[in-house]
């Protein structure tokens, strides 16, 4: 297996997420994500989206999000790292 090492990497740090979700999350999801920002995206016949900004203490907190998602039977459309 090839593990090369990314300098911009990190298991443990701090990064800025931006993940997309099917459905409406209103403005109270944002305590229960860890205070992420939540905007609503509707596009024409199809249903919404809820884009989630926030920044992410370690990729331990990010599963708790995404379980959170995943619990609520909310379709995980896209996880992206923006920036550390």
């Amino acid at each position: 297996m090839n593990h090369s090492k990314d300098e911009n990497f990190g298991f443990s740090k701090p990064a800025i997420y931006q993940i997309k979700v099917e459905g409406v999350l209103s403005q109270d999801w944002s305590e229960r994500l860890r205070g992420m920002q939540i905007e609503l995206k509707h596009r024409k016949g199809k249903k919404p989206i809820s884009v989630l900004t926030g920044k992410i203490p370690d990729q331990g907190s990010l599963g708790g999000i995404l379980k959170t998602l995943y619990e609520f039977h909310l379709p995980i459309i896209q996880v992206r790292k923006l920036h550390d």
